[in-house]
C-alpha cells in the first residue's frame, strides 16, 4: 500500500476501520470467519468458534488456518476460544493488538491521521471512489464473498440486513427490531453495530466524512 490515492489497493478491513472504526472493522472479520463456516452465532448474541464448515465443536488451532487468513480475522478467531459479544470480543488483547497494527498502516499510507484522529483527505476520496464502484447492493443473488465483505466494509449495517441478515441479528451484529404500540422501536445492538470509530492505541481511529 501507498500514499498514493491511484494506486493505494485498500482490504475491507481497511476499508471498514476507515469508515466506522473498530467495531466496523471487526464486524467485517467476524462476517469473513463466517462466511468460511469458521464462527456462528451462539446463545445472546454472541459470536462462537466451530470446529470447521458450520459444525459445533472445538475451535481449529489459528495456525492451521491457512497463509490466505489476513491477521485481523486470524486475530478475531484466536480470540474466540471463548464464545464473546461484539463488544467484548473487540477488547480482547489480540484482536485490539491487530487492530492497532492495522490502524499504523492505514497511518502510514495517509489514509488516517493520528492526531486529531480523523480520515485523511486520500481517504474521503477513496471511500467515495469505492462508494461509486459498490454501491449497496438490493439482495445477495451473485455475490462473491469478496463482494459480501467490500459491501459491508462500506455500508454498514444496511448491507450487513441485506448479505448476512439472520447471521447479523443472531450475532448481536445489527440492531433488534421491536414491534409496539407506538411503532418501531430500534434496541441498541446486543454488543454494539457496525458503528463507532473511537478506539485508541495510543492515538484515535476514523473520523467522519
Amino acid at each position: 500500500m501507498s500514499g498514493g490515492t491511484e494506486s493505494v489497493r485498500l482490504e475491507p478491513y481497511e476499508v471498514a476501520l476507515m469508515r466506522g472504526g473498530t467495531r466496523s472493522a471487526v464486524t467485517v472479520a467476524v462476517l469473513a470467519l463466517h462466511l468460511r463456516g469458521l464462527v456462528d452465532a451462539g446463545r445472546q448474541g454472541r459470536i462462537r468458534a466451530t470446529g470447521g464448515a458450520g459444525t459445533v465443536g472445538a475451535a481449529a488451532s489459528p495456525e492451521d488456518l491457512g497463509d490466505d487468513l489476513p491477521p485481523l480475522p486470524k486475530a478475531v478467531y484466536a480470540a474466540l476460544q471463548r464464545p464473546a459479544g461484539i463488544a467484548e470480543l473487540e477488547a480482547r488483547p489480540g484482536v485490539h493488538g491487530a487492530l492497532c497494527e492495522l490502524r499504523t498502516k492505514l497511518v502510514g499510507a495517509r489514509m488516517l491521521r493520528s492526531l486529531p484522529p480523523r480520515r485523511t483527505r486520500a481517504a474521503r476520496h477513496a471511500l467515495r471512489a469505492l462508494r461509486a464502484e459498490h454501491p449497496l447492493p438490493a439482495d445477495r443473488k451473485g455475490l462473491s464473498p469478496d463482494d459480501i465483505l467490500i459491501a459491508v466494509a462500506l455500508h454498514g449495517e444496511p448491507a450487513l440486513s441485506v448479505v448476512a441478515a439472520r447471521f447479523a441479528l443472531r450475532a448481536g451484529l445489527t440492531a433488534r427490531v421491536e414491534v409496539a404500540d407506538k411503532g418501531f422501536h430500534h434496541n441498541a445492538p446486543r454488543g454494539g453495530g457496525t458503528g463507532g470509530v473511537s478506539y485508541s492505541c495510543g492515538g484515535g481511529g476514523g473520523g467522519s466524512d
